[in-house]
């Protein structure tokens, strides 16, 4: 199985999953239509299913184009059916979906959020709830479901990759650095950062291992992170709220 990393718009990601064995292929959220199509004719892959995170036009408006012309089956949240393109599979967190997807509860950017946990990749699908270096904008959510969503992503192993829905690492980055993040791997990664930028390269797919080093809502439980947050001594909880709203502010 190999992942393919799709750039759309301006600064979204959409992912293929190319299971070769089975002859099968994943999409994972579709933002827009034409380089997700361009990249299946490239690789000569037939897809198969489209699995969506959640709501938001940046990561749905592309399905009925792309079905148009690659027809593949769609999946979503039962809970948010209402408000996703037609769905031909409903499924709840806790499912196991085709090709191997564990559909993990994410809420916090949206209600409905889900994220896709396949640990035959070691790969963690995360959208907009974690992102490289950072999390998404609570739109519907409350600090505490963000806080739950991430201790859960926490849980994992801590080689899983993280691959998020949009390209934010360096403004992400930025801003977590005054977050007492690890020293030395603040600095090799603003050094890769410019290099991948160089290269015009993904920024995403970092391990979760490096998200506790530098992303400061995995390390609201730390003191430093507290102190520099403005309030020592409070709940872990708290810290991320506070970290979010001054994030809102930026």
């Amino acid at each position: 199985m190999t992942i393919e990393i799709i750039r759309c718009l301006a600064d979204n990601y959409a992912y293929l999953i190319h299971d070769a064995a089975r002859g099968e292929t994943t999409l994972i959220d579709a933002p827009e239509a034409a380089p997700i199509l361009a990249t299946l004719k490239g690789k000569g892959w037939t897809l198969t299913r489209i699995l969506i995170t959640h709501h938001h036009n940046d990561h749905i408006d592309g399905v009925a184009e792309i079905l148009a012309q690659a027809p593949a089956e769609v999946y979503g949240a039962a809970a948010d059916a209402h408000r996703l393109p037609p769905l031909d599979h409903a499924f709840a967190p806790g499912d196991t979906l085709p090709g191997g997807a564990q559909v993990m509860d994410a809420p916090g950017h949206t209600v409905g959020h889900v994220a896709f946990y396949y640990p035959a990749l070691k790969a963690l699908f995360t959208a907009d709830s974690l992102m490289t270096h950072g999390c998404g904008r609570l739109f519907e959510g409350t600090p505490d479901q963000m806080f739950d969503t991430i201790a859960a992503f926490a849980a994992l192993p801590d080689d899983t990759r993280i691959y998020s829905g949009h390209d934010y690492a360096r403004a992400n980055l930025n801003f977590a650095a005054q977050y007492a993040p690890e020293p030395s791997a603040l600095a090799a990664r603003q050094a890769e950062l410019q290099q991948l930028a160089d290269k015009g390269l993904p920024t995403t797919g970092t391990t979760l291992e490096s998200e506790k080093q530098l992303n400061p809502y995995l390390r609201c439980h730390l003191p430093a992170v507290a102190q520099a947050a403005g309030c020592p001594g409070a709940d872990p909880r708290r810290v991320l709220a506070e970290i979010r709203r001054q994030k809102n502010n930026a």
